[in-house]
């Protein structure tokens, strides 16, 4: 699934490409995937622009001309590929099928008035484009927790997400009411630079170990923004660059291979409330 780096990068990408070119048409192949209804939001996006692209945690907010907002989801093999003549680039799952469009998981087609093309393709379907207005747009970023590169971010606020959770440290990391846009990759990677096990009750880090993750956290997510994201096959930005974070990837996907800082721990998988969890078997405690 991409996570906070993916779709930031994402984000910052397209709005370089799509902002005020009007909408000429809207192709629904997938009724589903629309959560406002087909008829409306074709309607609100026919002749509409999008003026602005934001992001909440892992959620894309495209600000419409028409003072309503297209929101989009990815979840876990969603992609937007921006076709322009030629020129075909992408963002999101990794998994690209070809470079034919549209192709086979191609399900909602935005045809711009210059005839650029923006496909959303999702190979298993859980994501999801919604039409909302400012109220409904509210109701919706309420359900989020804090931006984890925000200034609301502080050490503090982080103590009391923390405080008397019994839970694990991986899995409040993951739960997007507490804090927006850590997936399992950044969850485990944090982790791993703080020298703490993921397993570990939130409720029983200590001082020094909470600030360490704190820390770690902030770093994780600044490094792998810089190194526009995480990919495993051929994810591509929407400046057709791939994300490069993969390379510096301590323990997610290196599953019996040596520690890099230990030289002594073999990196174990196990599950972990049902998401499979890297740590170093040594120096995480």
């Amino acid at each position: 699934m991409p996570e906070l780096p993916e779709v930031e990068t994402i984000k910052n990408d397209l709005s370089k490409k799509l902002l005020n070119k009007k909408i000429k048409n809207v192709t629904v192949k997938k009724p589903r995937l629309i959560k406002s209804g087909v008829k409306k939001f074709i309607k609100i996006l026919k002749g509409n622009a999008i003026k602005k692209i934001e992001r909440r945690g892992k959620l894309i907010i495209a600000n419409l001309k028409s003072d309503n907002f297209l929101l989009i989801h990815l979840k876990m093999t969603g992609q937007l590929i921006y076709q322009k003549g030629d020129k075909i680039i992408g963002g999101g799952h990794g998994e690209m099928e070809d470079e034919k469009l549209p192709g086979k998981h191609t399900h909602i087609i935005f045809e711009f008035s210059n005839n650029e093309k923006l496909f959303f393709n999702d190979l298993r379907q859980f994501g999801y484009m919604k039409i909302v207005d400012k109220k409904e747009l509210t109701e919706v970023l309420l359900k989020f927790g804090v931006e984890p590169l925000s200034k609301d971010f502080t050490l503090k606020k982080f103590k009391e997400i923390l405080d008397k959770k019994k839970t694990s440290i991986k899995q409040v990391l993951l739960n997007q009411k507490f804090i927006a846009g850590i997936g399992n990759i950044y969850a485990d990677e944090a982790c791993w630079l703080a020298k703490i096990k993921p397993t570990r009750k939130a409720n029983n880090l200590t001082e020094s170990e909470i600030k360490n993750l704190f820390s770690s956290i902030k770093k994780i997510l600044r490094l792998a923004i810089k190194r526009r994201g995480t990919t495993f096959n051929n994810y591509r930005d929407a400046d057709g660059n791939v994300g490069n974070f993969v390379k510096l990837l301590k323990v997610y996907g290196r599953k019996g291979e040596l520690c890099e800082r230990c030289k002594n721990g073999k990196i174990t998988k196990i599950k972990l409330g049902g998401r499979g969890t890297h740590y170093c078997s040594q120096c995480q405690k």
